[in-house]
Order: C-alpha cells, then sequence, then structure tokens
C-alpha cells in the first residue's frame, strides 16, 4: 500500500513539474499575419460601389496601415520575428512587443468605434478619394524595400 502512495506521488509531482515547467517562448511576429488586403480598386469600381462598402474599405485600410506603418524600419509585412532581425528573444523584449500589439489592437477597436459611428457622415466622393489613397500608401510600403 505505501508503494502504491509512493508511487501515486511520484506519477503527480512529474505531472505537476512538467506542466508548470517554463517553456521556450516562441518569437512573435512584429507585424500580424491577419494584417492585410485582399484586393486594390481603382477609381470607376469605388464610384460604382455603394457608401456601405465604402466605409468598410476606409475602415479596413486604416486597420492596415496601423498595423504596419510604425513597424516599417523591421519589416513590411507579416512573418518577421524579433529573432530574424537579430533582436534578443528576452523576456523584456517580449513583454514590450507584447504591451506594443495590445496598445495598437486598442488604439485599433476604438479608432474603428468613432469611425463607424462618424464616417457615415462623410462625403461619398471623398470616401472614394480616401481609399484610393490610402492603397497608393500601402502600395507604396510594398516598394519600401527597393529604398534599401
Amino acid at each position: 500500500m505505501k508503494t502504491k502512495i509512493t508511487l501515486l506521488s511520484i506519477c503527480f509531482f512529474l505531472i505537476a513539474a512538467s506542466s508548470f515547467a517554463q517553456k521556450k517562448a516562441t518569437p512573435k511576429s512584429i507585424i500580424s499575419n491577419s494584417v492585410g488586403i485582399k484586393k486594390y480598386h481603382d477609381n470607376e469600381e469605388l464610384k460604382r460601389m455603394q457608401k456601405g462598402q465604402l466605409l468598410n474599405l476606409y475602415v479596413e485600410r486604416i486597420e492596415v496601415l496601423t498595423n504596419i506603418l510604425p513597424y516599417i524600419a523591421f519589416a513590411t509585412k507579416p512573418g518577421v520575428t524579433m529573432s530574424t532581425l537579430g533582436i534578443p528573444n528576452s523576456n523584456d523584449n517580449r513583454k514590450a512587443l507584447e504591451n506594443q500589439i495590445e496598445n495598437t489592437d486598442s488604439y485599433v477597436e476604438n479608432t474603428i468605434e468613432f469611425q463607424k459611428a462618424i464616417l457615415p457622415y462623410s462625403d461619398t466622393d471623398r470616401l472614394v478619394t480616401a481609399v484610393l489613397f490610402y492603397e497608393e500608401i500601402m502600395k507604396s510600403i510594398h516598394s519600401y524595400d527597393e529604398f534599401n
């Protein structure tokens, strides 16, 4: 009986120790893999769209630009990690990146909430122009590496 209790205690201890063991943190991508747009549009195509569709495109582009622009000194595409760039994957650096991602997510969420409340009052032609402008910025981000 004493052997069973000892054996069960050892098994319980090993299970508990393995579940609480520190795991090597995998590097987190600086730019989220979910950031991106499906399609670029031209002026005529946008002018045929309803205002609700334009509002969605406008908000989507704000979200993408907000998630990419602060990091263009590091990367312009998702999948790049601190380790890829030679930045140590230390606890402090991971925490800093996680805080930045949380802050960006909060900012984007608040901005989208504001845009959904106020943006419907905007002029449709100005929305078309803004979407085209944001798309041009995104296209120029894709050619950013040519400047290096």
